[in-house]
This record gives structure tokens, sequence and C-alpha cells, in this order.
């Protein structure tokens, strides 16, 4: 645990494993296959492939890594695609689950993978991804390892139009670039029943309020009575409301995409005070309102801002009730945005 999606270099990934995307005869390719390769030292890695080839499509076996970074290789063969109709899918996903088996029994932290069988192998990207989305996200529910899945552009991820056209409008509608924005102030204004000449009042930081499915309010409500104790320090207010909600550690580690060492950490430092993406991910994973994520993100000294495009993007899904962290990071990777959970 967790599951991170990023741009970058396989070969350059400083984990316990990289996943070759492979042939069956575990022969020197091109693209990802070719530049691993070469990384790790040709000679060398096809010595080492020699004595396991030939594999089976969907197989995983293991080398070292030799040149690369990464101390281990992981090959798997993915299918070759025809028309999705010949058992391509089942073929694709052993290939992750194999491959992520093998690394469990080598006790392995951390694992990097390609988007397996996308290139000249001819997946549709979309797909591809969400087999693999699909295959990293059932292992890492039951196995605490961080899986990478390396993806280079927006087109492999199969995000709906519908759900993109309603994030586009919410962000056209919500974010603002300048903290000034002088038609918001006024709708402020209006609300706190001030002048709504803005010149004779002093400009309202947005930071000061949020948007509930009832509209805009302030911040100074009296969230003690959802909440509690507002001097109540960081951790202390997390783990109450863990037990409130009826939650085990367990589930809202994984449901937050954090490392488990991480959330030790919590439990065990009282003063712990996370990363803002952390406790977004803490608080997406506890499903609360967008009050009670304000309240708890400001235990922790951070608010949520009209004028962060990853804001306002996280908004929108509070505001829904949709709490599904690995959703919400697909949206923030297609937003080029940093991603919810990992480790700090």
């Amino acid at each position: 645990m967790p599951f991170t999606i990023v741009r970058n270099d396989i070969t350059k990934m400083n984990v316990d494993a990289i996943v070759n995307a492979a042939n069956t005869q575990l022969l020197m390719g091109g693209g990802v296959c070719g530049a691993i390769f070469e990384g790790a030292g040709a000679d060398k890695l096809q010595k080492a492939c020699r004595a396991l080839s030939p594999i089976k499509t969907g197989e995983a076996v293991i080398t070292l890594g030799f040149d690369l970074p990464a101390k281990y290789i992981i090959h798997t063969a993915g299918p070759v695609y025809k028309d999705g109709k010949q058992g391509e899918g089942d073929l694709l996903r052993a290939s992750y689950i194999n491959s992520l088996r093998l690394a469990a029994r080598e006790d392995m932290e951390s694992i990097a993978f390609p988007l397996i069988s996308s290139g000249v192998y001819g997946y549709p990207k979309a797909e591809a991804f969400q087999i693999a989305a699909k295959a990293i996200k059932g292992f890492v529910e039951y196995h605490d390892m961080d899986v990478y899945l390396v993806v280079f552009d927006r087109e492999s991820l199969d995000i709906s139009r519908e759900l993109m056209g309603e994030i586009e409008a919410f962000i056209d509608e919500n974010y603002v670039e300048d903290y000034r924005d002088l038609r918001l102030q006024r709708r402020l204004l209006d609300i706190e029943g001030k002048p709504t000449d803005v010149a004779e009042s002093r400009p309202l930081m947005l930071e000061e309020y949020f948007v509930t499915e009832k509209g805009i309010e302030p911040l100074h409500r009296k969230i003690e009575d959802v909440i509690g104790d507002l001097d109540e320090p960081f951790a202390a207010t997390l783990f109450r409301m863990i037990d409130h909600k009826g939650f085990t550690d367990v589930e809202v580690y994984k449901k937050a995409n954090l490392d488990r060492r991480l959330f030790s950490k919590m439990r065990s430092n009282a003063g712990y005070m996370p990363s803002k993406r952390t406790a977004i991910a803490l608080a997406i994973a506890l499903e609360l309102t967008l009050e009670e994520t304000h309240d708890l993100l400001r235990r922790a000294g951070y608010t949520l801002s009209r004028s962060q495009k990853f804001d306002v993007i996280i908004e929108y899904f509070i505001i829904q009730g949709s709490y599904d962290i690995f959703k919400i990071n697909e949206i923030l990777f297609s937003y080029d945005q940093p991603l919810l959970g990992g480790v700090g």
C-alpha cells in the first residue's frame, strides 16, 4: 500500500522491482522492454532471461535488476489484442496478478508497472488501464505494498465524458485564480449582511468560506456542534472520528491509500502533523462532509482554497458524496494535480 499513478521513466524508478512487458521468449524488444534491457545491461539481462524462457502469456518470472536502480525485474508476457473476445482481458489481468504475487512471495515492498500490452500489442489504453487499476486495487486491499502504475498520457484513463463535463463545470463555477474576485466577494458580503461596496470593507479571503449543498457557508459556524473541542489536536480528532464512524484502522488507511507505517506513526505520536494531501485522504476515507473536512484540515493548519484547482476538485467529490479515492486520483492525474495518499 498505496497505489499511485505516476508519469515517469520506469527504468529510473527506485523500487524493489519494475515490471517488464515482455514477449514469451523473453528476448530484448523495442519500446519499454528495450529500454529496460539497455538500462539493466542488455547482455547480462538477456543471459538471465535465456535460462527462464519461454514463458506463457500471463505468466511472470523474475531476474536481477543488474544496472537498474530497481533490485529486480519481473518479466510478464501480456496478450496481443485481437478483438477483446479471445480472453485477452483475463490474460492481461493474470499478468498483473501473477507479477504482484511473485513480488509478495519475495517480500518486496514496492513495484512499478508499465501499462502492459498497450504498446505494440495493441490493447486499447483506456481498457488496459481499467484492467490494471482493478487488479492492483484488489491486491493492495489485502497486501501492504507500494504499487506504481507508470502512465504517460491522459488517453489511458477511462473517464466518462459525463463525469469530466460535470467536473469542468464545477471548476469553471468555483475556481478563482485571484483572491479578490469582486463578484464572489459581493455575494459573500450580501450573505453576511455587510455593505455591498467592496471598497468600503476589508477584502474577504475566500478561504474563510466553503461551499456546502446549501450554498456558501462561513467557516466560523459552530463546528464544535458537529466535531467537538476546537482545540483538540489533529491526531486526537482523527482517531475519535474513526471510532465514531465505526471504522477500523486498517479500513481507514487502505481507504485513504496510505502506507501502513505512516498510519502507525499517527497512532503512536499524538502530536503528528500530516501533509495536506494526507489529511485530505483521511477525510475522504472517513467520508466526511465538507464542513467536517474543513475542520479536520484546520487542526493540521490547512484549508481548502478556491484559488487551488486541486482543492476545488476535492470539494466536488465531497459535495457529491463520492469517496472512491482511486477514482479521485484518476481525475487529479488527468488535471496534472498531485494525488491523494502515499507515504507522507
